[in-house]
């Protein structure tokens, strides 16, 4: 039972699906999340594969693994901090739920996953959402700042044993202690950064109670949190909580065809009014903005008025870092100058004009540079390698099929090619 959800805006959800159908993939709705979630029905390859998958309208996510964005349901605009980001699916969704106007921070301790995490997010064109690599248990953030924090750490993954049996070996009961220490001083980083009235989403992917019921106790005796019951999502079997814990959620993975998952919902006490400690050295925002080591760049600077409709950016700012085009959300602007961070890869400058990353689709004008096509063939014959004949002038083109931006195509003479990845 593969289950994906829909990366788009609400009025392009029809056309993405449309997109799927003219490959012959068949899907319904996923009753907990039915506006934006899907589950296969009929799959004729990969849906990896499928063109929807690959210009990152689609990202296929087990539904166990949609939960804990979902239940901890960040308002729209809302600031989100993800502790333990890589891959980047629950940051993706968190993304998809604050909408343009918000803003995640993903971070992902392992160097070696961050690429993974970046990858995923620049796919899925998820502009307001940034990235940066720390210890989760030492991230440098101020403390009460964040009224929504994700946390799936580092876990056994027992709940994935039928997809992963060596689990089981890797992570043998004798084994745990050493992540069910690092659990508790990620939740004692979260219990400090989370704003009075906010709330810390704790999941993981195993069955094993030392890391999930015992966490979940142990950090509203010990980190002065309180569990705030999560109300089951439609469509999911549950078992009981172990040890007698009322107000969390353990997936049965049978019955619910999907990964076995915990998840608790912890809040901390207190009214939720202006949120976080302010370090004085730090500066004020505009000061810290002063101190961001590349330079700011007007949309207008860039070039390519035929191509992109730069008032389609969410709110925020361009900046140059040593030739690479970045897009920072406005919200991160007022992020601790201490902490590196990196926004959104929107391409190169080639002289002065942007050279744009070939998936750069979210500001892709309608009119102007345009190719336009109706056959899903002629888009995968790009992808292969050949080029097309289109009309106009300019270095760049923007690529539709069937009503849907897909990436930015570059001319070479009078033919337009793909030179993406």
């Amino acid at each position: 039972m593969r289950s994906f959800r829909i990366v788009a805006p609400t009025q392009r959800i029809p056309l993405v699906e449309a997109l799927l159908r003219a490959e012959g993939f068949a899907f319904e709705p996923e009753p907990f999340a039915p506006a934006i979630c899907r589950r296969l029905t009929a799959e004729p390859f990969a849906l990896g594969e499928s063109l929807a998958a690959f210009f990152g309208y689609v990202y296929i996510q087990d539904r166990s693994s949609m939960l804990p964005p979902l239940l901890l349901n960040p308002p729209e605009g809302a600031a989100v901090l993800d502790m333990c980001a890589s891959p980047g699916s629950k940051t993706g969704l968190l993304a998809q739920l604050v909408g343009q106007g918000g803003f995640v921070l993903g971070n992902e301790p392992s160097r070696d996953r961050l690429e993974t995490l970046r990858q995923n997010l620049r796919r899925m064109n998820l502009l307001h959402a940034a990235t940066c690599t720390y210890s989760g248990e030492r991230l440098p953030l101020a403390a009460r700042s964040w009224k929504c924090i994700q946390l799936d750490p580092p876990c056994s993954g027992w709940g994935t044993v039928d997809k992963n049996p060596q689990v089981m070996t890797l992570w043998s009961p004798d084994k745990v202690e050493p992540l069910v220490r690092l659990q508790r001083e990620l939740l004692r980083t979260a219990a400090e950064l989370v704003a009075p009235g906010g709330r810390v989403l704790y999941s993981t992917c195993t069955t094993n109670v030392r890391e999930n019921e015992e966490q979940t106790a142990w950090a509203a005796q010990e980190l002065g949190l309180e569990i705030r019951p999560l109300d089951p999502p439609a469509g999911f079997s549950f078992e009981p909580a172990l040890g007698g814990l009322a107000g969390v959620l353990r997936v049965d993975q049978v019955a619910s065809g999907a990964q076995g998952f915990f998840l608790a919902c912890l809040e901390k006490p207190g009214s939720s009014g202006k949120t976080g400690e302010t370090d004085e050295s730090e500066g004020s925002g505009n000061e810290r903005r002063a101190r961001l080591p590349g330079s700011e760049l007007r949309p207008a600077s860039l070039g390519l008025a035929d191509v992109f409709d730069w008032s389609l950016l969410p709110p925020g700012r361009i900046y140059d870092f040593g030739g690479k085009v970045f897009f920072l959300p406005e919200q991160a602007l007022d992020l601790p100058a201490s902490l590196r961070w990196q926004g959104y890869l929107l391409g190169k400058l080639a002289g002065k004009t942007l050279r744009p990353q070939a998936r750069l689709r979210t500001m892709l004008r309608e009119d102007g540079e345009v190719m336009r096509l109706d056959d899903p063939a002629e888009v995968r014959a790009l992808l292969s390698g050949r080029s097309l004949e289109g009309a106009g002038h300019g270095a760049y083109a923007g690529l539709w099929c069937q009503g849907l931006p897909l990436g930015v195509l570059t001319r070479k003479g009078r033919r337009l090619l793909w030179a993406g990845g």
